[in-house]
């Protein structure tokens, strides 16, 4: 597959200002020279065994992140705040085929190619709406689980990108060419609908709309529990030929256990009947059109019935408050002239807080008139009260407000 991607290729030649790099070796750390090595290629970057991070405000970085997932690192994050996300992942080929990978693939969006015996993932989101989201940097270590995912034959990572590349297309028409809306989604991984953290995250740093999720997971089965049973896997290492048993240790004492592992226990899952990496092909997969469709009026759906939500609160509360206004009134109906000697008081002291309080307080005296049949006297004593205080501006401007004119 073309490794190239034109969202970024074009960012190259932006001036930057703000763009994040992070890098992180998992299987085996980085040796003395070859910390030299990438040292060569930022001078500030934070650089230690297994990690490489760097920040520019202005220029880019010198690398390539290709290279580097190539030679040094299993693992990179990429954010820029002009709306890029991107994360890679390098992980053995024996774990991850190359023609289980490119069933997902998207151009542009979700890139899988070889490197020697490692196959690298390449996912990514644009969204130049320039809404940055928060903590984006920081979600490397949230995601990582979904390599070893991958590793185990879990392909929910892949097809969350796919989907993910072609929900961009709401966010930019010019996303795809039309006739791709006729395109058939790969096969449908089970457990959409009860997502690791890990792939949640990733769900998350790749902007999968919710409503586009829910429908895609509508077509899952629910994931089958992997529990590995330590006797059935003791028993088959001892029955493992002596010449691959040494050739493992060889590896593990060579740094890299953590292949070694995950090698093993897919193996051994695999001999076992639990779930394998390359899930049956749906009888009727959905076409992108269909399910861009489905997303569309589950939000609808949703938008409304959150809106009649909404309405039926407003009503309880509004509601609420008239009956608790009403009360109120009966209370002051029982003594109206103290209410108007409390109006007077509150004038008396001059504060803007107070004054708020007497004009609530005229507004009951109103609505009470209102509720008798009798506003007369009330227009009276608003308009001797605004003759008495003509020189209370503040005062007046909330009469005014609140319509007490005359």
């Amino acid at each position: 597959m073309d490794r190239s991607l034109p969202a970024l290729e074009s960012l190259t030649r932006k001036m930057s200002e703000y763009q994040y790099y992070e890098f992180l070796a998992l299987d085996r750390p980085l040796d003395e020279r070859q910390q030299a090595e990438v040292r060569a290629l930022s001078t500030r970057a934070r650089i230690t065994a297994t990690s490489f991070t760097n920040e520019y405000h202005w220029g880019d970085f010198r690398g390539d992140p290709y290279k580097m997932l190539e030679h040094y690192y299993d693992a990179h994050l990429y954010v820029a705040n002009w709306g890029t996300h991107r994360v890679m992942f390098r992980l053995p080929r024996t774990l991850l085929p190359l023609d289980v990978a490119e069933r997902y693939c998207v151009d542009g969006h979700v890139m899988a190619y070889k490197s020697g015996k490692h196959l690298i993932l390449d996912l990514s989101s644009e969204d130049e709406s320039g809404d940055w989201v928060e903590g984006a940097e920081d979600a490397l270590s949230a995601m990582i689980g979904v390599r070893t995912e991958l590793a185990a034959g879990d392909l929910r990572p892949l097809y969350l990108a796919w989907l993910a590349a072609f929900g961009s297309w709401e966010r930019d028409e010019d996303a795809f060419d039309y006739d791709e809306d006729n395109d058939l989604e790969p096969s449908v991984p089970a457990g959409l609908g009860t997502l690791s953290a890990p792939q949640r995250a990733l769900a998350d740093f790749l902007r999968v709309d919710s409503d586009l999720l829910a429908v895609a997971a509508e077509a899952s089965p629910p994931l089958r529990a992997v529990e590995d049973d330590a006797a059935k896997l003791t028993a088959w290492i001892a029955a493992l030929p002596p010449r691959q048993k040494d050739a493992f240790l060889v590896r593990v004492a060579i740094d890299q256990a953590a292949q070694v592992r995950m090698e093993l226990l897919r193996r051994f899952r695999g001999e076992h009947g639990t779930p394998s990496d390359t899930p049956a092909d749906d009888p009727s997969p959905r076409t992108v059109a269909e399910l861009l469709d489905a997303a569309a009026d589950r939000r609808r759906e949703r938008e409304r019935r959150a809106a009649a939500a909404r309405a039926a609160e407003e009503a309880r509360r509004a509601k609420e408050r008239a009956l608790a206004r009403e009360k109120r009134l009966d209370a002051l109906a029982a003594d109206p002239e103290a209410a108007w000697s409390r109006v007077g008081a509150l004038i008396a002291t001059r504060k803007p807080r107070e004054y708020d309080t007497a004009v609530e307080l005229l507004k009951d005296l109103h609505a009470l008139a209102e509720r008798s049949g009798d506003t007369e006297d009330l227009t009276r004593r608003c308009t001797l009260l605004r003759q008495e205080h003509h020189r209370k501006p503040s005062l007046i401007e909330r009469l005014d407000r609140a319509g007490f004119t005359q």
